[in-house]
């Protein structure tokens, strides 16, 4: 992956949350701690501070480097997860070295491990109503598109849709992991926020390497 894309990627998955910030925030309020939206803002900011720093070294170094920010800086029960997304991405492609190339399947099987990750942090399954709910999806989708033979841009945006309909299956279920599960039968009718910006970043993932970004 050449350090030119590297960069657009980090910078592309920052920017897009940043700016649904108050959208998230808003989910969370209803049932959460209300404070979703701007946790993430604030230590995506803090990974763009350092994006001159962070971005040049090897992807993998960069992720850790990323993931790290992340769990210092957002706080909560979405920094821990988050980092632990950006931690198992980086820990699966440990062995790409700085001139080393990153072929499809095995970004695929990177993003895979990092929502391994997640799942092993957060202890959540699928309609737990949490970000595993989007993850999930996008990682089948993803695989499944790499095996009919499809090309990477191709195959998260078929990642990107199944994130964006396990966001909105969220919605009627009720919550069974974080703040959201002290609420029961009241968490039900609302969107998950974490299902939410995690279908933000693989939508960014998509369209930057579609050539979409701004």
């Amino acid at each position: 992956m050449n350090p030119a894309l590297q960069r657009r990627l980090i910078e592309a998955v920052a920017t897009t949350v940043i700016e649904h910030a108050d959208e998230l925030t808003s989910l969370d309020q209803a049932i959460g701690d209300g404070d979703h939206g701007l946790n993430m803002r604030r230590g995506l900011q803090a990974v763009l501070a350092d994006l001159d720093t962070i971005s040049p070294k090897p992807l993998p170094e960069a992720l850790r480097l990323a993931g790290t920010k992340l769990v210092m800086t957002i706080g909560g029960a979405s920094g821990p997860l988050y980092g632990s997304f950006y931690l198992g991405l980086s820990k699966a492609l440990a062995d790409v070295g700085a001139a080393g190339e990153i072929d499809d399947d095995t970004f695929a099987a990177g993003l895979r491990a990092g929502l391994d990750a997640v799942v092993a942090r957060g202890k959540a399954q699928l309609e737990d109503k949490t970000m595993v709910d989007a993850l999930t999806p996008a990682m089948d989708a993803l695989d499944a598109a790499l095996a009919d033979g499809r090309e990477l841009g191709d195959a998260l945006d078929a990642a990107a849709a199944a994130a964006d309909e396990g966001k909105k299956a969220t919605i009627p279920l009720i919550a069974r992991k974080g703040r959201a599960s002290y609420l029961g039968e009241r968490s039900r009718d609302h969107q998950d926020p974490g299902a939410t910006s995690s279908h933000l970043i693989v939508k960014a993932l998509a369209d930057v390497v579609n050539g979409r970004e701004t």
